[in-house]
Order: C-alpha cells, then sequence, then structure tokens
C-alpha cells in the first residue's frame, strides 16, 4: 500500500483529510480510531521458541560429522573420546544458542525508542495521554526535549528544530516549517514539515497533526523491515557447509570402497567393517569445529583489542573477505565536530588548521600564520561568529565538547583559534536582546552593548544577510553583492556550509531588537565556511582498502554536494565523485540501481529502504557487503548484508542489536583493522584445515595402500583416534594462534565462490597425502618384512605418522614462505604443543598401562632414528613446492 505523502497538502487539506480541527477529537472518536488503526506501537514480533533455537543448533553439515564421529567411537566402545566429542557438540550448540536468542532483541530495541507520553489536545482540552492511545486526527503538542510519539504533520512552529539523526544520518538538527512542499518522493530528512516517531525536539515549540501511527510509521516500517530480513549466510558459513559435505560424502563413499574392496579380495567382512570404520574415523577432521571455533573467538580478542567487538562469530572471518564496505559519514568517516575551515573578510581569504572542538590551530593567509589583531575585519568575523551565538564549549574528561548547535560551536573553536577569550569578549560586550535564529527568517541577532556604543551582531544564510545589508563593507568601503554571493557559492561548492556575518551600530538608547529595524542598514563583515572533517586516519584506512581490493560506498543522509566533497578528501569514487541522491533513486527500478550500484560509490539523502536496498543490490552483484550505521535507519541494512557494523558512542540500540559487530570509537579505520584481523582469521582456518585433511588424507591413502598390497591395516581405529584427538588436536589448535602474515592485506579478497580448499591447497593436500602414506607403509611394510609383530609394525607406523604431523604443523605456517625463515618461537602454542604431543606419544609407548589400551611397543634407538629420516622427507617435498611456486609468481 503506497505511503500517503502528506508533507505535499497544505494543513487545513490534511485536517480535512482527517476529518479533525485544532481542537482536537472526541474522546468517542478517538476510540473508534484506536479500535480501528490499533494502538500506537510497533508490532510484537512473533518469538522463535526456545526449543527451536536449541534444534536449530544441530542442523550443521559439521556438528553431524561430529555426530557420525561419536557414533563411531560409541561402537568402538572409546567412551572417552565420544564423551570429548560429545562435549564439543554441547558447548557450540550452547554458544550458538546464545547468539541466536540474543539477536531477537532489535525489534524490541526499536520499542525503547517509543515515548510512553505525550500532550494532546481533546474535546477542545489539552492533556496528557499514554502514547499508545494516539491515533490519526490527533492534535499533539511538542516542546524541547521531547521525543516525538507518532507521525506527525507540523501545523505551528516556533524556532522547532528537531534531532532527526537517528533516521538521517545528519549531524545537524533539522528546521521545521508548516508550508507545504511541492516536490514528490521527498527522503524524510528533506521532509521539513513533517515530524517522525522517535526523533527528538533539540528546541522550539509545535503543534502537530497526528497522521500516522504504530506500524504506519517510518519508524513502524523499519521494524517491519527488519522483520522481513533475511539474516545472509557468511561466506564462512557457506563454504564450511559445502566443505562439510563433501567430506561427508567422500568419507562414506571411500569406506564403502574401502569394504567392498577388502570383502573381494577376500578378507572377512567384519574385519572388512572394521576397517571401513577405521577409514571413516580417519577421514573426518574431528577437530575442525572445534579449532574454527578457536580460530574466531582469538580472531574477536584481537579485534576487541582494535577497538572492534564482535557479536556473532562468523562475522569475524566475514570482514576478512569482505569486498565492499558500505560507511555512513557523520561521524564514522568524519570526525562528527564541525570545523570552520575558510574565513573570509571581504577582501581576503584565510584558512584555518586544525578540526574538532579542540581549539588549537592557525590563522593562514598566503600559507603564513596571521594574527587577527593585524586584520581587523578578520577579528570582527571571529568576535561576531563568538557573541551571535546561543551555544558553549566545555571540556569533560580531557575532551571538547559543544553543549547547543555543533554549528555555533564550530565558531566558538574559530574565535579562539584567532587568539579571542570567550568569556572576556562575552563580558566586554555584554548581550541585551536577541533575536534567535528561525528558518524563516534566515538569521540570527544579538545586541551588544561595548564602551558605551552598542552594535548589533547578525549571522545567517548569505543570500539572506546580503538582503539585510547596505553596499558598504564594516570599512565604509563599497562593496558588489554579487562577489559576496560567488564566493559563498564557490565555497558551497566544496561542500562547506556558510554562514554570513554583519554588523550595525545603534544609538545608546537602543534596548531591544526589531527585525524591521535591521533591513538594508547592516554592513556585511565577511563569511565563515565550515565542514564536518574527515577524521585523518580514514583516509589512509580507505587507501587501505583499495590496495586490499576492497571497495568504500559512503551512504548518508547528508546533502549531495556535502558528500561529494567529503568523498574527494578521502579518495572515496574517483578524482570527481558523484553523488545518487535519494530522490535518484526512488525513481529507480531494481535493475537500474543494480547498474548503478556498480559504478556509483556516494549515495546522499538516502532514506531507510534507499539503504536497503542499495546494500541488497550489492549483494546481488556476488559482493560480499560489510554495512556501517548508527541509526534506526539502519537496522535492516546492517542485518541484510553479510555482516552489519554498528557505531558504540553514537549508535542506537536497535543498530548494535541488528549488527554482528560494534565499533567502539565509531571510527572507519577500526573497520579497516578488522578486515585485517578477519583475514587473519580466514587464513588460519585455511591452515588448519590444510593440516587435518592432510593428516587425514595420508591415512586413508596408507590404509588403502596396505589394503590393496594385501597387508593388514597399519592403525587400529583406537590409534586412529588417538592421533586425531590428541596428538593432531593439539596441533591443529595451536595453529589457531598463528600470527598473520606480512602480507595479508595485499592480497585481494578472496572470490565468494571459492572454498576453503583452494587450489594449491588441493595439490598440496595431495602431495602431503602421498608422502605421508608412503612414508608409513614403507616403515610398517619393511617392519613386517623383518619378522616384526604386527604390534611392534603397528607401533612404528603409528610413530610414523605421529612425527609425520609435527613436520606437517610447521608446513602448514604458510603457503608459501619457507618453514626456514619463520621464527620457530613466532607461535609459543605451536612450539609448546609439539613438545606436548611428543611426551603424549612417549607415554603411549613406555607408559604399560597405555601400551595395554594402545597395542603398542617400546622403540629402539635405530627405530627412532628410522623414523626421524623417513618423517623429515616432508619437510624436503614441501619446501621444493614451495620454491617452485615462489619461482613462479616472480616470473
Amino acid at each position: 500500500m503506497e505511503r500517503k505523502e502528506w508533507y505535499r497538502h497544505e494543513a487545513e487539506e490534511c485536517l480535512a483529510e482527517l476529518s479533525t480541527t485544532v481542537g482536537g477529537l472526541s474522546d468517542e472518536e478517538a476510540e473508534r480510531r484506536r479500535r480501528r488503526y490499533g494502538p500506537n506501537k510497533l508490532a510484537e514480533e512473533e518469538r522463535i521458541s526456545r526449543l527451536r533455537i536449541v534444534l536449530h543448533q544441530f542442523t550443521s553439515p559439521l556438528i553431524f560429522i561430529l555426530l557420525i564421529a561419536a557414533v563411531v567411537t560409541g561402537f568402538l566402545r572409546e567412551y572417552i573420546d565420544m564423551g570429548v566429542i560429545l562435549a564439543v557438540i554441547v558447548v557450540n550448540a550452547i554458544i550458538g544458542y546464545f547468539q541466536e536468542y540474543k539477536a531477537e532483541e532489535s525489534v524490541r530495541a526499536l520499542k525503547r525508542l517509543v515515548v510512553p507520553r505525550a500532550r494532546v489536545m481533546r474535546e477542545n482540552r489539552e492533556r496528557e495521554t499514554s502514547s499508545e492511545d494516539l491515533v490519526p486526527g490527533d492534535i499533539v503538542f511538542l516542546a524541547s526535549g521531547d521525543k516525538v510519539p507518532a507521525d506527525l504533520r507540523l501545523l505551528s512552529t516556533i524556532e522547532l528544530r528537531i534531532d532527526e539523526a537517528m533516521l538521517t544520518g545528519e549531524s545537524v538538527p533539522a528546521e521545521k516549517s508548516t508550508a507545504a512542499l511541492a516536490e514528490d518522493r521527498l527522503s524524510p530528512g528533506d521532509q521539513r514539515n513533517m515530524a517522525f516517531m522517535g526523533t527528538a525536539v533539540v528546541n522550539g515549540r509545535a503543534q502537530g497533526l497526528v497522521v500516522e501511527t504504530g506500524e504506519s510509521t517510518v519508524l513502524g516500517r523499519i521494524a517491519e523491515k527488519v522483520r522481513e530480513v533475511e539474516v545472509a549466510k557468511t561466506p564462512l558459513q557457506e563454504r564450511l557447509e559445502l566443505f562439510s559435505r563433501r567430506i561427508g560424502m567422500a568419507v562414506l563413499l571411500f569406506s564403502v570402497a574401502v569394504f567392498a574392496a577388502g570383502v573381494a579380495l577376500g578378507s572377512s567382512a567384519k574385519d572388512m567393517f572394521l576397517t571401513a570404520v577405521a577409514t571413516a574415523v580417519s577421514a573426518i577432521p574431528e577437530g575442525l569445529p572445534v579449532a574454527v571455533t578457536i580460530i574466531m573467538a582469538i580472531g574477536v580478542s584481537r579485534m576487541a583489542r582494535r577497538n572492534a567487538i564482535v557479536r556473532r562469530l562468523p562475522a569475524v572471518e566475514t570482514l576478512g573477505s569482505t569486498t565492499v564496505i558500505g560507511s555512513d559519514k557523520t561521524g564514522t568517516l568524519t570526525k562528527n565536530e564541525m570545523t570552520v575551515s575558510v574565513l573570509y573578510d571581504g577582501s581576503h581569504t584565510f584558512e584555518l588548521t586544525g578540526s574538532g572542538y579542540e581549539p588549537k590551530g592557525e590563522i593562514l593567509h598566503g600559507r603564513m600564520a596571521v594574527a587577527p589583531e593585524d586584520w581587523q575585519r578578520l577579528a570582527l568575523v571571529l568576535r561576531i561568529g563568538l557573541l551571535c551565538n546561543e551555544s558553549r564549549l566545555y571540556v569533560e574528561e580531557e575532551q571538547y565538547l559543544v553543549d547547543g548547535d555543533p554549528t555555533e560551536g564550530a565558531l566558538i573553536v574559530a574565535a579562539m583559534k584567532g587568539g579571542l577569550d570567550p568569556q572576556e569578549e562575552r563580558r566586554r560586550y555584554q548581550r541585551l536582546a536577541i533575536i534567535p535564529f528561525e528558518s524563516t527568517r534566515g538569521y540570527m541577532a544579538s545586541l551588544h552593548g561595548h564602551d558605551n556604543r552598542r552594535f548589533v551582531f547578525v549571522k545567517g544564510g548569505p543570500e539572506r544577510v546580503m538582503e539585510m545589508c547596505e553596499h558598504i563593507d564594516a570599512a565604509g568601503e563599497p562593496i558588489e553583492p554579487d562577489k559576496i554571493l560567488r564566493v559563498a557559492r564557490s565555497y558551497a561548492a566544496e561542500g562547506l556550509r556558510v554562514l554570513a556575518m554583519a554588523y550595525l551600530e545603534v544609538g545608546e538608547e537602543t534596548t531591544g531588537l526589531v527585525p524591521a529595524d535591521l533591513e538594508g542598514r547592516c554592513r556585511f563583515a565577511g563569511l565563515q565556511g565550515m565542514i564536518d572533517p574527515p577524521r585523518p586516519e580514514v583516509i589512509d584506512a580507505i587507501e587501505g582498502c583499495k590496495k586490499a581490493g576492497i571497495r568504500t560506498v559512503m551512504i548518508t543522509g547528508d546533502h549531495a554536494v556535502t558528500a561529494a566533497a567529503i568523498a574527494n578528501k578521502l579518495g572515496i569514487g574517483g578524482e570527481e565523485p558523484v553523488a545518487l541522491t535519494g530522490r535518484e533513486l526512488e525513481g529507480m527500478d531494481e535493475e537500474a540501481l543494480y547498474e548503478a550500484t556498480g559504478r556509483v560509490s556516494v549515495y546522499a539523502r538516502v532514506s531507510p529502504q534507499h539503504k536497503l536496498r542499495i546494500a541488497q543490490q550489492l549483494m546481488r552483484r556476488g559482493e560480499i557487503v560489510a554495512v556501517t550505521g548508527d541509526g534506526v535507519n539502519d537496522a535492516p541494512a546492517l542485518k541484510a548484508a553479510h555482516i552489519g557494523v554498528a557505531m558504540g558512542r553514537s549508535g542506537t540500540d536497535v543498530a548494535k542489536e541488528a549488527s554482528d559487530m560494534v565499533l567502539t570509537d565509531d571510527n572507519f579505520a577500526s573497520i579497516f583493522a578488522a578486515v585485517e584481523e578477519g583475514r587473519v582469521v580466514f587464513e588460519n582456518i585455511r591452515k588448519v584445515t590444510l593440516f587435518l585433511v592432510s593428516c587425514g588424507l595420508g591415512e586413508l591413502f596408507a590404509i588403502l595402500a596396505t589394503i590393496l598390497m594385501g597387508l593388514p591395516i597399519p592403525y587400529l581405529p583406537a590409534q586412529i583416534l588417538w592421533l586425531n584427538l590428541v596428538t593432531n588436536g593439539l596441533q591443529d589448535v595451536a595453529l589457531a594462534f598463528e600470527p598473520g602474515e606480512k602480507d595479508v592485506l595485499r592480497r585481494p579478497p578472496r572470490r565468494r565462490r571459492e572454498g576453503i580448499i583452494s587450489r594449491l591447497m588441493l595439490e598440496r593436500t595431495l602431495l602431503m597425502g602421498v608422502v605421508l602414506a608412503l612414508g608409513t607403509v614403507l616403515v610398517f611394510a619393511d617392519e613386517l618384512q623383518k619378522g616384526a609383530s604386527l604390534e611392534r609394525a603397528r607401533t612404528m607406523a603409528l610413530t610414523t605418522m605421529v612425527f609425520f604431523q609435527f613436520y606437517q604443523a610447521l608446513n602448514c605456517r604458510s603457503e608459501t614462505q619457507s618453514i626456514f625463515r619463520m621464527n620457530p618461537l613466532g607461535n609459543p602454542f605451536l612450539f609448546f604443543s609439539m613438545i606436548a604431543a611428543f611426551f603424549a606419544q612417549l607415554a603411549v609407548l613406555y607408559v604399560p598401562a597405555f601400551q595395554y589400551i594402545f597395542r603398542t611397543t617400546p622403540l629402539s634407538v635405530g627405530e627412532w632414528l628410522e623414523i626421524g629420516l623417513t618423517t623429515s622427507t616432508i619437510v624436503l617435498a614441501v619446501e621444493v613446492d614451495k620454491w617452485l611456486r615462489r619461482r613462479r609468481a616472480k616470473e
């Protein structure tokens, strides 16, 4: 159902449309409408049952593999090993349950923004009522500090400004008026005669007509979008599921093939069944789910140290594969602190250094520092900005903050950079009267007494202020209004918000201000241009993203000119970025938007629906999309994207609950740091996978080779469990702590369809598997040929595979770098895990109780030397492979 564009209709038409008057509805009519429209609150979402959440944790293919392993170990009566596997399943289920349960908080967080009480006109009397009782047609009163209780068409306003950052992302409060607007398809940020549920009144008063309530409000429709949006599976989840399905199918087919081959060659069905079970156990990478969980937990810890708090474990890896980051502008790419960067005194242009509210910086002219006292017109421009001002600058916890309008805060900071002391200036120029800023006037004026003289200081939009001025400046010299306006427009084209300053000296008897008395009498003083400056570290982060193959897209509620100017400073969208506005986007169908998202990197004046559509079309293009946000308007896009990144300082509960990750410093640079950690996470998952699969493949090849050779299998099922869950298990967990390689951010993002096993890994897995199997079978067959007992031959085969795994762990630390160039203590966990695994294997060989359980015998010094020489061949084979690949890469 199409939403009615109330802002396009006159107030009287809206009243008539809803059959009401400024005196309000009767109680009977209000009750009828309440039954028709329902309560003014967000609908209760059907909550998923806890049992269903629990059961959902057991639907992963990896969990299926673990369950198979548990059944197998139970069948073999290895109850301790079975208990370990089941414990892993339970721990994973508990973690997943709490993550999924917490995700339901996103819509409930929306409801906390709804105001509990509202002042309403009913039966010609003003009264207070529950906001849930409001209905379309009610007349509501707003005052400074109120939250808007429903979507309102404003009927009357007095200097009304509303903070709509939660809906628009715009840092400056929106100035409201009552006149109808002719344009169609305006975003909420451009609907100046509307007030929206959940936004906050910064100052002024108003009377508004309730036009939408509950689910029909902008806030309600966002809540509905959040409920409707399906959470995208992360690339890691997709890859692990695909990998697990393939492993499971391969294990099943291979075990059946082993069983059939053995029976065909004359072995008993019972023996071959146990052999098939042993084959399955060797192939199942039982340690992978545990290792993956640990790797991601380590990533979470590392990211937290870099100001990124992860709410859902898979998000750790997802950032590492991200190809597009859709970022807000205000507060994320910029400091969210308006800063005066340019001054104009009618003749000269000055630059101001420094950014933000900290009053540190210089005034430059021709790249040379100047003192305002040497430039009287400049001092006057700064003084007007400081005194024609209703805000104040203060320090809290060593941080400069503004109480009031950010724009006025910027004027105070500029004056302080020019050497003016706010307290001293206010003492010397005592304020006697004021005309507050109002959008219909377009300016603010204040009357000040100074040394038995009285001055009126004026600040406002350049066009309006120039209309109030004589054609002479502060020095009494003639001015050209068109020239000044051209200067102002040139600043605005650079994305600056421009304010003009003027003054008027009046008689000593003047005690008040009358707007009409100022018209045509003021003298122009100058201009101040300000902007919300980019964070300095963000420029490097965006450049780093480019080198890493990641495209940065700005999605903001701010104006197109400002967005394009900031994008240009940050290096987003090329040398001359062009912003696509929400209004243009509104006229596009999905195919046109799909095409646009491939080339456009700056989106301005966007609405909640627009941001969601942009994210969805980027994902449709095959991109791995991360979206940042802090407001209610961001929640649907945060939830829909592969990874939603919320702001920790400025973010609403809604944004945080809908997100996968929260930035504690609201800084884009922290996303870039998280990207690096995400890539390290995936690389470590690959290293663990390579280690586990190659070792499993070596065990499989060894079993298959002995069957084809007519020999007994070289391991008992219990020995395979020992390999996979103890010696092997210590090293795969240790590989989770491997630090990132130096070139991790110089590699392009992985393709979305690229599996966990890359071509390089597949080729190396086959190489490793063959070498492991060949070495183990040769040692095993040699022992049997010498007349050794089967137990002794199996002990040699088991120990050979254990030492192969030691070398394998070192080989898997890097896909290309030689192990001889890597610090052996670079990963101390791996170093000490190998020592622990060595002593564990010694216990199996020399402790009688373990000898009995695992059917092993002690080894002689000569046998140890034979094992050492045989297993070192895996290092030689892999080092040659790495050298050849490095050589090909250079050619």
